[in-house]
Order: structure tokens, then C-alpha cells, then sequence
């Protein structure tokens, strides 16, 4: 009986043999449009899991492989594969009645890809650099690309003089996202993207992500012949949806996320003030003994400090008395006020040891500077003798 009934969309999760675990989704109308979403890092944990290559795995990243090269190869590797012959067979297990169907006319599936993801890995031995790093990524790229820069790493040809060409008319925009993992930046251009994320920290390793998402393939090219004349002169023409250009789509994005790790390598990454100051500003332990944290913007400590980075010690080092006669201003009344001055110097200078500021000089009772130590104090001492109007147009 015909009468007008609602389309459905029929979805179904699996766990394919060779792409892992996956989704489609078919129209119950004519006629029939299919949708499969595929992930490139649960059909390279297949692969590696074939050829016996030890991984940790992550969510859908991974933080240490046994042998990186190898893995890449497998995953370009997925580049390569006949799409069409993949995609149909999910298509037969989806509509089985396809065939008959369409029995008087014989038709069959045109592949094109909605929606690309491609991301580029960089792993991180020590979580603790990365997350030192990431804010500075975020920060760099947030105030040094300009729209230029962003059209650039999707693609666009800019002219040395970095203005952007008067017929292009259409939108650039970079953001940043607070999600519960952490903070990502992300620019847009024409419905294209490149985003980077702090994908994962974990004891193997930490992971940095770069993504480049395709929406619009209008905006780029691809070396082929015209549409329906594969024997035709080959040129520089539109990408296509078509799957045919899938390896071209994997090759722009790729190009795009090495632009950008590229230009995101000239971030300043040396030690910030902030950063120094964590490292003496808690609590230690020397000789099974509690010390407590520096202060450098303190008038006690920022004098001892001050005392230790003098310049006659820069060769011999300094002792106990040497620091005594800068830190007091005047000399002990007896013997007892010099004992107790001995020991508070003593005190002081194993508060230093123990935050690594001071060394001691071998089988001598001398001390001199350690090079973190003499990082800290020359940071602090020019922090200190700074002008507001030194900091202000850093901070604007």
C-alpha cells in the first residue's frame, strides 16, 4: 500500500576485521545514500597487531611504539588501498538487497569522502616538557599568526609581501577552546581547519597533536587528467569528493600539518621567571633534613642571594665568613654572636644546597655557584632592579 512514511537512517557500530571498530549509516529512501566513518588509528593497531610491533595505545593515539618507522609505513601504507573495493563490500553487508533492487538497472555506489581528518604526532618522552611547551605553542600561535600564515599552512599562495590576494573573499578565524581535557587552538579558512591539542599524557610518553580537517576541497589541486578522459593530458585541476583523490587529500593535509609544526618550532621556549621560582619556592630536603622554600623578592634571602652571585667569587667560590660579612653589617660583639652567625650561615647555605643554587667545591669547605642556581639569581636580580615600564608593553 503506498502511502507517505518518514525516512529512517539505519546505523550500525561493528568491529571489522580489518578497519577495527567503525560505524555506518544507511537512508531507507531511494536511494539508499551510505555514510561510513572510519578511524585511521584503530586500523593501524590492526596492522601492528598482525606484524607482532609492540604499541601502548591511548584513547585513539599512541604514546610508544616499539618501532616508529615501521609504524609509519603501515600507515601509509592506508593511502594506497583500492577504496572502492573496501567500501563496497561494507555496502553489500549493510543493503544485501542492493543487487536485487536494482536489477534492471545496474548501478553502484559513487564513494566520496565527506569529511577528512588528518593528524600528525609528535611524541614526548618526558610529559613534563610538553606541558611546559604547550602554553607557549598556544600563546605563539594565537598572537603571531596572522591570516596570511594561517592561508599559507591550508594551502594558499601569498606573495612575498604577505598580503592576502584581493580575490579572495573569504573568511579566516583562530580560536581557542577550553574543553575538559585542556586548551586547543584551532583557525578555520573556507570550511577547512588546523587545529593542535595536547592529545595525552601518560608514563610511556605524551603525545602533541596537529589536525587538519577538509570540508572544502574546492580551495586545493590535484595533478590528473579532465573528469571521463583518463588518457588526457595530465594537469593541475580541482580535487574531487571522489575517493580517486583520497592520496592527494592525505598528502595537502600532511604538507599543512608540517607547515604548522614548523612554524610553531620558533616558539620561544626558554624558562620563564615563573617557572625558575617553582623550582626553589617549595619545600626540600637535605641530609634527611627539612629546608623550606626561597624567597628572592624577600629582603633576607634576596640579600643572601645577592651575596652569592658577587663577582669575586665568580673563580674561588666563597665561604662561610665571606657570606657573613655581606649578610651582617656589622662584626660579631664575641665569640658566642660569632658562633651563632657561623651557624645561621650554615643554615642558609644548606637551604641553597638543597635547592641546587650552590655546589660545594671538593675537599675544600668552599662553595660556588651551580649553573641553575646562577640562572635563578641573575633572573631575579634583573626582575628586581626592572622598571614597570620595562614590562609593560610585554604584557600589552
Amino acid at each position: 500500500m503506498s502511502r507517505p512514511r518518514k525516512c529512517l537512517f539505519l546505523y550500525h557500530y561493528s568491529i571489522h576485521p580489518q578497519f577495527g571498530f567503525m560505524h555506518a549509516r544507511i537512508q531507507t529512501w531511494f536511494p539508499f545514500p551510505i555514510q561510513v566513518c572510519l578511524h585511521g588509528r584503530e586500523w593501524l593497531s590492526r596492522l601492528m597487531d598482525a606484524q607482532g610491533l609492540a604499541y601502548r595505545r591511548c584513547d585513539n593515539c599512541f604514546p610508544w611504539i616499539a618501532d616508529f618507522a615501521r609504524a609509519q609505513e603501515l600507515s601509509d601504507g592506508q593511502r594506497r588501498m583500492h577504496w572502492a573495493d573496501a567500501l563496497n563490500a561494507i555496502a553489500r553487508t549493510l543493503n544485501p538487497i542492493h543487487e536485487e533492487i536494482f536489477r534492471a538497472y545496474k548501478v553502484n555506489y559513487y564513494w566520496s569522502t565527506h569529511q577528512s581528518e588528518w593528524a600528525t604526532d609528535v611524541v614526548f618522552k618526558d610529559a613534563s616538557v610538553l606541558k611546559r611547551l604547550y602554553p607557549r605553542f598556544v600563546h605563539h600561535g594565537m598572537t603571531t599568526f596572522a591570516s596570511p600564515d594561517v592561508m599559507r599552512f591550508l594551502g594558499r599562495k601569498i606573495a612575498l609581501g604577505g598580503n592576502v590576494p584581493a580575490r579572495f573573499d573569504g573568511e579566516v578565524v583562530s580560536d581557542l577552546k577550553r574543553r575538559m581535557e585542556g586548551i586547543r587552538i584551532k583557525h578555520r579558512m573556507n570550511g577547512n581547519s588546523i587545529k593542535a591539542y595536547d592529545k595525552a599524557y601518560t608514563d610511556a610518553g605524551s603525545v602533541f597533536r596537529v589536525e587538519t580537517t577538509i570540508n572544502n576541497e574546492e580551495d586545493f589541486r590535484v595533478f590528473r587528467p579532465k573528469e571521463g578522459g583518463a588518457d588526457g593530458p595530465l594537469a593541475w585541476r580541482q580535487m574531487r569528493r571522489g575517493v580517486a583523490d583520497f592520496d592527494r587529500r592525505a598528502d595537502v593535509s600532511q604538507h599543512a600539518n608540517e607547515r604548522y609544526l614548523d612554524a610553531l618550532a620558533s616558539t620561544d621556549d626558554t624558562t620563564t621567571l615563573e617557572q625558575l621560582l617553582a623550582l626553589i619556592g617549595h619545600l626540600s630536603t637535605w641530609n634527611g633534613k627539612r629546608v623550606r622554600g626561597i624567597q628572592p623578592f624577600g629582603p633576607e634571602d634576596g640579600a643572601l642571594l645577592e651575596a652569592a652571585a658577587r663577582g669575586e667569587f665568580t673563580i674561588n667560590g666563597f665561604r662561610n665568613k665571606h657570606l657573613q660579612a655581606l649578610v651582617f653589617d656589622t662584626p660579631p660583639a664575641d665569640a658566642k654572636q660569632a658562633r651563632q652567625r657561623s651557624a645561621h650561615v650554615s643554615r642558609k647555605l644548606r637551604m641553597l644546597r638543597a635547592h641546587g643554587i650552590i655546589k660545594k667545591v671538593p675537599n675544600e669547605h668552599r662553595y660556588c655557584l651551580a649553573q641553575r642556581g646562577r640562572s635563578i639569581i641573575t633572573a631575579c636580580l634583573a626582575a628586581r632592579k626592572a622598571s614597570i615600564t620595562h614590562f609593560m608593553p610585554k604584557a600589552a
